[in-house]
């Protein structure tokens, strides 16, 4: 399941973290952002998980960056200028658990997750970012000051 929202009113963010000195120093901080706050997810899609007989589903969900090879295949097309984050199961069986199939009815607990934890998720991605871009940019103005002094 792919969810792409917009958002509103992140403009002053966004320029602060655009005057951050390098590129990369912007995607690690956003990265370990969205990774906190995609935990937030999985933790409540585990504890909602039908519990199976191998237990397998209900720790399945995580956070992070890497794909297994079939999820890369579908999600190629994303640039690679962009920061992405995903959050999901690593048990193939997931999704039948999600949707059903011929031989077993739905038992949704993904998309319950998501909807008991998307306003939390947003909330702490926007306060995070707030500290962690001051806190990079104050970092910035050290390291700029520094530099002067020595020249």
């Amino acid at each position: 399941m792919k969810i792409d929202l917009k958002t509103h009113g992140w403009d002053e963010l966004e320029r602060a973290l655009n005057e951050l000195p390098k590129h990369t120093t912007r995607k690690s901080l956003v990265r370990r952002i969205l990774k906190r706050a995609a935990q937030i997810f999985a933790d409540r899609a585990n504890a909602l998980a039908p519990r199976g007989a191998s237990g397998a589903l209900e720790e399945s969900y995580g956070a992070g960056a890497r794909l297994t090879k079939r999820q890369a295949a579908q999600a190629r097309r994303e640039g690679r200028a962009d920061v992405f984050m995903y959050a999901g199961t690593s048990d193939p069986a997931g999704l039948q658990q999600e949707f059903g199939n011929a031989n077993h009815a739905a038992q949704p607990h993904a998309r319950p997750a998501w909807d008991e934890t998307k306003q939390e998720i947003f909330d702490q991605i926007r306060d995070d970012m707030r500290v962690e871009v001051e806190k990079a940019a104050a970092r910035a103005r050290r390291k700029a000051a520094r530099l002067a002094r020595k020249s």
